[in-house]
């Protein structure tokens, strides 16, 4: 149900994966979690596959509508599976930097205890007047303002083909 078969399927293959979705969005409108699955599919947790009556690129597109940004889910982290790194915090990078200027970033990343990228990256958004505390957090839509968006990417009606132009079944 992730993604709608290829063209080239045959048509039974396209019609059942049509009539898997239609059964698909009469559960999840009959649910009664519904608003609260949406919501949580669109403000709070990027998760895969169908979802809430919607499809992952259908809730990318409500995301934009919304102007929600959503960080996909560290399923390690939830598991409580933890590596051996620890996160690195950007001024700790920067007091390093300072303090030892004729390291090697591969040096510094031994002595913090991360990858070589994780240092670069600190490094590149120091230059560019970049904090990750300076950022301002996006906030949260409403409820009602994911519904809306909702009956915009997903109740739209299909627009008819462009006169001129052929449609290839």
């Amino acid at each position: 149900m992730e993604e709608p078969p290829p063209a080239s399927a045959t048509r039974r293959t396209r019609e059942r994966y049509e009539q898997l979705v239609r059964e698909a969005k009469a559960l999840c409108a009959s649910c009664p979690l519904f608003t609260d699955c949406l919501f949580s599919a669109v403000a709070e947790h990027d998760v895969s596959g169908f979802v809430a009556g919607t499809t992952a690129a259908q809730r990318r597109s409500m995301r934009n509508l919304l102007d929600v940004e959503v960080q996909a889910d560290d399923f390690d982290q939830l598991a409580g599976a933890r590596g051996t790194r620890r996160p690195v915090s950007h001024e700790e990078v920067l007091r390093l930097r300072t303090q030892y200027p004729n390291d090697s970033l591969e040096s510094l990343a031994m002595r913090l205890g991360c990858s070589l990228s994780t240092v670069k990256r600190h490094l590149r958004r120091a230059r560019r007047g970049q904090s990750p505390a300076s950022k301002a957090p996006r906030r949260r839509p409403e409820v009602s303002a994911v519904l809306d968006a909702f009956d915009a990417v997903v109740d739209q009606p299909r627009q008819a083909p462009r006169p001129g132009t052929t449609r290839v079944a």
